[in-house]
């Protein structure tokens, strides 16, 4: 269990090492994730001893936001202040969140072709109605 943790600890230090040096756009953290996806697709040992902690790991994931509430209790004075601007921000960012996931389903569909095959379903006559 050690190690497993050892190594994903160290693939986030790797990742976010590499982010800095190379000074990439790109998190630390998710190249790290990278590194980790490469480790597990290309031996199986290493992902028989990360699969469990991983899994302990999200099994108690909520602890995990505990100082994130902690913080937010803290500055409850500066949130109040700025209680319209984060409203505005949460809702615009959760409609172009939205916005881009259907984007993004759109663009699979259509380079899938799933589109094509329910438009040429429906101008084939395939359809209740046709005669």
């Amino acid at each position: 269990m050690i190690r497993a943790l050892t190594l994903i600890l160290l693939c986030q230090l790797v990742g976010e090492t590499v982010a800095r040096v190379l000074g990439l756009p790109v998190p630390g953290p998710v190249l790290g994730m990278g590194l980790m996806l490469a480790l597990l697709a290309g031996s199986a040992r290493v992902a028989a001893a990360v699969v469990p902690v991983g899994q302990g790991i999200l099994r108690h994931l909520s602890l995990l936001f505990v100082p994130a509430g902690v913080g937010v209790v803290g500055h409850v004075d500066r949130l109040g202040a700025e209680a319209a601007w984060l409203m505005v921000a949460i809702v615009v960012s959760t409609v172009l969140a939205i916005a881009a996931g259907a984007l993004a389903f759109k663009l699979v569909a259509w380079a899938t072709g799933a589109g094509e095959e329910r438009a040429s379903g429906g101008r084939s006559g395939g359809g209740s109605g046709g005669g």
